[in-house]
């Protein structure tokens, strides 16, 4: 099982991140969520606002890619995991509660990544490397 070293969990926190699913049709699609954050040791947790592909994607069990790159350091990583979705529950509310402090409205679910691989994004030698 990966483990996200405090460099990863300090990047995630900082730098904008970007999940990719995989529409019906096969077509990759990729998004921005800003709500990205780490979760655990081998977990990731976004916020599921828009209720758009990338919901109906998990929803239809798509395997789910979230990149991060730090353009300043030329540093990056790619997590690959499986999603589950929670649509109630304690991880729910709590992001529930966090998007309307923000003035958001209340979001679909929350999207846990459980991270099997994850990838270095750095330039040179080790760029798309399977690294844990």
């Amino acid at each position: 099982m990966p483990i996200l070293t405090q460099e990863m969990k300090d990047m995630i926190a900082t730098q904008q991140c970007f999940v990719g699913t995989v529409n019906a049709d096969g077509t990759p699609n990729v998004a921005p969520k800003r709500s990205t954050r780490v979760l655990s040791d081998d977990s990731l947790i976004f916020t599921e606002g828009t209720g758009g592909a990338t919901y109906a994607n998990i929803k239809r069990g798509s395997k789910v890619s979230i990149s991060i790159v730090n353009r300043e350091i030329l540093d990056g990583y790619r997590f690959v995991g499986n999603a589950s979705l929670q649509e109630s529950g304690e991880l729910f509310e709590q992001a529930a509660a966090m998007s309307a402090q923000l003035g958001r409205p209340k979001p679909f679910a929350v999207v846990i990544i459980h991270i099997t691989e994850i990838h270095s994004l750095k330039p040179g030698p080790s760029a798309g490397k399977k690294i844990a």
